[in-house]
């Protein structure tokens, strides 16, 4: 029997090509001229496909009628490399404290339909309404999408709808702008050093918002810590935005949504929420629900939510300053900015969707609340400084400047403790590259099965972290946050042990916890 190829691979200088013999299969190593002589001359490597019985020719013809002869071997036989390091971030991933409040573990039922034959398949457009044909199943699943995603969020499918093609929540976010606003039009949202987002508002030209659009941020009082919405009302009848947008990555407290409408109103203002970071709480009725107040609400699908990695956006059927919501947004989508809908992705939702209607859904996101609670409480004990004194929601955001250190730093030696988090700017900051907090989320912990007490260990862990940063920083020569980097990684570094001690003792703890759905 002939060498036989699994399929033929760019990239590397050497590539490898799949052999079968004595000892089965086996990686041979090409060097890239060898390649790419057998890939233009139509070879075929030879040897049966696993779904034929026909013998391929060294030639490429058959000794029969042709049928399919497409190879079709698993990941770790085509491609050891990245089936490599998909196992070496799995491994990560079960080791790690993941404290990112962004981030979630997502169902085995989610991981197999993002997995399955629906990324095949072509659907511009909307149900009933596609460019291509052969959509009667696809047409079937998203419909149940949107019909599950209303019903999750107790909403009227009379006076509200949803599209759920939006490819992430960013994605939805300018496609929202795009529907409701002409290029130059003003929007208002939290300050980006204030716990905003970048897809929201941001005066430095960095993202499509800040080039495509104007805008001016509302910002937190620094002083509580809370939105000032004193000086969002004065700022908004001023500045007169168009849009107002509620919703954050890195605030700790509810919006006051009431305040927020009044102040829409006042201006003639589209409100718009980006429920991103709480969508999972807000089903859960952990948190207050927005709809109430909002003309369009957005969000991700992957955080609290615990999906995949998509976005919805929900849009009041009314006409809202002139503007049909339903039209603008669906046209927005597509053809505005998308082409044809991931439909895994939607598939996928639909099951998360249907997930996050359970009992134990609810459980799970009551848990995030009092696992919150409980770190919250214990960083408190310990005399850290949090922004506006707690939080209402998922997450807590440190403010380490009283320490003496930054979040850069922290985020570092936690990072190399298996703990994993993020530095985050907090009120005063001047550098988003070296903040002066870090911020730090339940939803991924509790989905793994942590409790109260779980976390209360996770604090204490965290405190060493900060301690051996702080004492990491004063040995440091230079003054540069890439002096402190490089030290730390060096083979001088006097703290190695006592940082590999650490990472000891949380995967010690993480490691009694699986890792849902892998």
């Amino acid at each position: 029997m002939s060498a036989y190829g699994a399929a033929v691979m760019m990239g590397s200088c050497h590539q490898n090509v799949w052999t079968k013999g004595p000892r089965g299969i086996r990686p041979k190593v090409l060097a890239p001229a060898a390649f790419w002589r057998r890939h233009h001359r139509g070879v075929s490597f030879g040897a049966p496909c696993r779904a034929s019985n026909v013998e391929v020719s060294e030639s490429g013809g058959t000794d029969i009628a042709p049928v399919n002869t497409i190879v079709d071997y698993p990941l770790s036989e085509v491609d050891p490399e990245v089936h490599e390091l998909i196992e070496k971030e799995k491994m990560r991933q079960f080791n790690c404290l993941d404290l990112i409040a962004s981030e979630n573990f997502t169902y085995r039922a989610v991981m197999e339909v993002s997995g399955s034959c629906l990324t095949n398949k072509y659907s511009e457009g909307l149900p009933g309404k596609r460019y291509y044909g052969g959509n009667e199943y696809i047409d079937q699943i998203e419909t149940l999408c949107q019909e599950r995603a209303l019903e999750l969020f107790q909403l009227d499918e009379g006076k509200w709808g949803v599209n759920v093609q939006p490819l992430s929540g960013s994605p939805a976010n300018f496609e929202v702008y795009t529907a409701l606003l002409s290029p130059h039009d003003r929007i208002m949202a939290l300050d980006l050093p204030h716990g905003g987002h970048l897809s929201h508002d941001f005066k430095r030209r960095v993202s499509g918002t800040s080039i495509f659009f104007e805008s001016m941020p509302y910002r937190l009082d620094e002083s509580t810590g809370l939105v000032d919405y004193v000086m969002l009302k004065e700022t908004a009848i001023l500045f007169r935005p168009k849009l107002i947008i509620a919703g954050a990555s890195a605030y700790p407290r509810d919006f006051d949504y009431y305040r927020m409408r009044e102040i829409a109103d006042e201006v003639g203002a589209f409100l718009m929420m980006d429920m991103a970071h709480i969508s999972g709480l807000v089903a859960a009725t952990a948190v207050p629900s927005p709809f109430k107040y909002f003309d369009v609400v957005t969000t991700t699908t992957h955080k609290s939510l615990r999906g995949p990695r998509g976005g919805m956006i929900f849009y009041k059927k009314d006409t809202v300053h002139g503007v049909d919501l339903e039209t603008a947004i669906n046209n927005a989508v597509f053809p505005g900015l998308q082409g044809g809908p991931h439909n895994h992705t939607i598939g996928a939702l639909a099951v998360c969707l249907f997930a996050a209607q359970s009992p134990e859904f609810k459980i799970n996101q009551l848990q995030v609340i009092r696992n919150r609670k409980a770190l919250e409480e214990i960083l408190l004990q310990l005399g850290y400084n949090l922004v506006s004194g707690g939080s209402d929601n998922h997450l807590v955001l440190v403010d380490l400047r009283p320490m003496g250190i930054d979040g850069a730093r922290v985020e570092k030696i936690l990072d190399m403790s298996s703990i994993t988090l993020n530095k985050n700017s907090v009120p005063g900051d001047e550098s988003a590259l070296v903040p002066g907090g870090i911020c730090i989320g339940t939803p991924a912990m509790t989905t793994r099965g942590f409790k109260e007490a779980d976390f209360r260990l996770t604090v204490d862990y965290i405190d060493e972290g900060v301690q051996l940063a702080i004492k990491a920083n004063s040995c440091v020569k230079g003054t540069e946050l890439k002096d402190f980097m490089d030290f730390v990684v060096s083979p001088d570094f006097p703290l190695k042990e006592s940082v590999s001690e650490l990472r000891r003792k949380v995967q010690a703890l993480t490691n009694k916890f699986p890792i849902p759905g892998v």
